[in-house]
């Protein structure tokens, strides 16, 4: 530092050493009065009113050292009053070691120019945790006559503080980011950007968000100049640079970018698609179109249509309503709670099964069902055999699926995926997952042992694993899924959906499906056929499975 007056903060107290050289002797450029003669009244009598005209360079010399001598030490009330607004300045200067957090403080003057006076800061910067810093600057101060009674008096402006300091702004010390920076990594290890997958974009902002006080990383911290808001104006001093955290993700980079030229080309101004392993539950890709948009993957709140009809499926399979093999209705209309329901064109099957009925997408098969079940049955057995419309704990927001329970025709209507049963890619991707896992796993984006988190668990097994999955490969083989899937190897299943919406002139499309250990569900709204517009978009991304 440069030599001067230092004070030392300790816990609010300042205590000021004097060194041998410095602003000590700045303290005499003014004279003692018995020294050189020089008084307030040349006749030794009180002047009769207040004085006028400049300050003189005895009132210049003397002021700014009793207010550099005083601010130095840390006495900032009496550096204050010796200036013209003695509350502002009183507030900037406590602010200065309170908000700036200056620990140590040397003022070297320099040669008077009429009424401003020079001088040179060093200070050190004390902050937390941090090494000390150095701050140093140039500033000046102006002696003025107080209009009032006439006294000598610095005036007070910000840029007294600091050069660069103008009304309404401080200096504060503190994190150079509001949360530390963080890196999101995908399965492998290597980082993931919204540049190369713009559809993570949401996606990766939460977790930096959620997770940057867990994630090992520092804010870093500096000292700068701020607006009345907050806003950093000007960067005087660096601390430290803010260091990156790391939260690992279950993305796989290959199968990412798959879903992201999927929902890309998908027909349609809007596309989302979510893919997970089944073994694990690990999400392993994430899309949108438009990718800026609502992230509708994991949090849409859709009605899924037929591809609902896996759940149902399981429940009157689990109930002893139906079995693949064994005969099962399937007319034209069926009526239930006063609503005539029907299927698409009107079609029947005659003596079918009900891997028939399945495969065909059937409406009055299922339907034709609800008079045996109670009006909670469904959405028990989504929740229970499924985990559907329980709490996940995925590492993001998600919306994890809605059945609730109705009557009469809604319940009908529920058991064909209409009514005011509720998913998204996310969730329907897991019912395909928990069929080809043979037991619900809950997806999850962020490992749960990097947070601690406890993962959902589904109350029951999934007694009817075996039978669904001969259905949905049968669906995916010969059904009306078979022209999407064709020409996918391997184990395979998957189910289409086209569900209506009120004052939508198209329905949206729905397909989920599997193949190997990879699940993919998507919807494109206000499409069509799921099979024709849905069923491209996981196909592609099926393509991408080991």
């Amino acid at each position: 530092m440069r030599n001067g007056q230092r004070i030392a903060v300790v816990a609010g107290v300042c205590a000021a050493v004097v060194s041998v050289v410095g602003f000590g002797a700045y303290s005499l450029l003014g004279g003692d009065d018995a020294e050189d003669g020089r008084s307030s009244s040349t006749d030794g009598e009180a002047s009769a009113g207040p004085e006028a005209g400049p300050p003189s360079e005895d009132e210049v010399l003397d002021t700014s050292a009793a207010f550099l001598d005083a601010w130095a030490a840390g006495d900032t009330a009496s550096a204050a009053a010796l200036t013209d607004d003695p509350t502002a300045a009183r507030a900037a200067l406590d602010a200065l070691v309170t908000d700036a957090a200056v620990s140590e403080l040397a003022v070297e003057p320099g040669a008077p120019q009429g009424a401003e006076v020079p001088f040179a800061v060093d200070a050190v910067i004390s902050y937390e945790e941090e090494a000390p810093a150095e701050l140093s600057y140039d500033s000046a101060l102006t002696v003025v006559r107080d209009g009032a009674g006439g006294e000598p008096r610095v005036a007070w402006a910000p840029s007294v503080l600091h050069p660069d300091l103008t009304k309404g702004q401080a200096i504060e010390t503190g994190p150079v980011s509001e949360i530390p920076p963080v890196e999101v990594l995908d399965r492998n290890g290597a980082e993931l950007s919204a540049d190369d997958y713009p559809s993570l974009a949401p996606v990766l902002g939460e977790l930096q968000e959620r997770y940057g006080e867990e994630a090992g990383g520092t804010a870093g911290a500096e000292t700068r100049i701020v607006d009345a808001e907050g806003e950093t104006v000007t960067r005087l001093v660096e601390l430290s640079e803010p260091t990156a955290g790391e939260v690992p993700t279950t993305i796989d980079p290959a199968i990412q970018q798959a879903a992201e030229d999927a929902v890309a080309g998908a027909e349609g101004a809007q596309a989302s698609v979510v893919a997970i392993q089944p073994s694990t539950g690990a999400i392993q890709a994430i899309a949108n179109r438009p990718a800026d948009g609502f992230d509708t993957a994991l949090e849409g709140s859709y009605a899924p249509g037929s591809t609902f009809k896996i759940v149902t499926a399981s429940l009157l399979m689990d109930q002893g309503l139906a079995s693949p093999g064994a005969g099962h209705p399937c007319p034209k209309f069926f009526e239930h709670g006063g609503w005539e329901f029907q299927n698409l064109d009107e079609f029947e099957i005659e003596n079918g099964t009900f891997a028939d009925s399945f495969a065909a997408s059937c409406n009055t098969a299922f339907i034709s069902q609800a008079p045996e079940l109670s009006d909670d049955d469904l959405g028990d057995h989504a929740r229970n055999a499924f985990g559907l419309g329980l709490a996940w704990q995925v590492g993001v927001t998600s919306m994890d699926g809605a059945v609730p329970t109705q009557s009469d025709a809604q319940m009908a209507a529920s058991l064909i995926g209409q009514g005011a049963v509720r998913m998204n890619p996310l969730t329907m991707a897991s019912v395909s997952a928990t069929v080809k896992n043979g037991a619900f796993l809950q997806p999850y984006l962020v490992p749960a042992d990097f947070d601690g988190r406890e993962l959902a668990q589904a109350p029951e097994g999934l007694a009817t694993a075996g039978d669904l999955r001969s259905l949905m490969n049968r669906t995916a083989t010969s059904g009306t899924a078979a022209e999407a899937m064709s020409g996918l190897g391997g184990d395979i299943g998957a189910k289409t959906g086209s569900a209506e919406v009120d004052g939508q002139e198209k329905p949206n499309a729905w397909f989920t499906g599997y193949r190997n250990d990879l699940a993919v569900a998507a919807v494109v709204p206000d499409s069509g056929h799921g099979g024709s517009f849905a069923g491209p978009v996981v196909a592609d991304v099926l393509r991408a499975a080991p």
